[in-house]
């Protein structure tokens, strides 16, 4: 597995792994994969439960109950459902984005898959992210998931990210670097 070893020392590392592993005794991996993803949509959209992630002052108990009721609406299957509940009685919800993407990295290494990460402007179309996946398919010689995000601030362009390598051809930075060759 690439990045395996770096994933695995970080204490959200360890839990994904902790969980993988027993995702792949119950051969639920595909399931546990699509609860963390709603998990982390979850995150994306509601800030109440983003901000009860991070709330210190919420007691183990309560922390436990909301991930419980959280569980319950997101219709998660029982491991992830129970990892939920472990995470909160352990006081390290708010290491829960940092483990949906190290299970997630975990899952595609496993399958020989590789994410990307791709940043633009603008949306691209289903045609535009299928030539792209084609061209990084070629140059990593594997599979390649792409995730797909819209930051207007590039101005135009792209950001893609696969693992630790990163591809940036968007304008902002080649605005960026053109001021700082002018500043001298």
């Amino acid at each position: 597995m690439e990045n395996s070893g770096g994933i695995k020392a970080s204490l959200q590392g360890r839990y994904a792994s902790a969980l993988f592993d027993l995702a792949s005794e119950n051969g639920t991996v595909s399931a546990v994969e699509s609860d963390l993803e709603k998990i982390g949509e979850a995150l994306k959209e509601s800030a109440d439960f983003s901000d009860l992630i991070r709330n210190p002052q919420i007691s183990r108990d309560a922390a436990g109950k909301a991930a419980e009721a959280v569980a319950d609406v997101l219709g998660l299957s029982p491991l992830t459902k129970n990892f939920m509940g472990v995470l909160a009685g352990n006081r390290r919800l708010s290491a829960l984005p940092e483990i949906i993407r190290a299970f997630a990295a975990i899952a595609a290494a496993q399958r020989g898959e590789a994410t990307a990460e791709v940043t633009t402007a603008h949306a691209l179309t289903d045609e535009q992210v299928e030539q792209l996946r084609q061209k990084l398919e070629m140059r990593e010689g594997r599979n390649v998931k792409i995730k797909t995000s819209v930051d207007p601030e590039l101005l135009g362009g792209l950001v893609v990210t696969i693992g630790s390598k990163r591809i940036d051809s968007s304008i902002r930075t080649r605005l960026n670097s053109l001021a700082q060759a002018m500043k001298g």
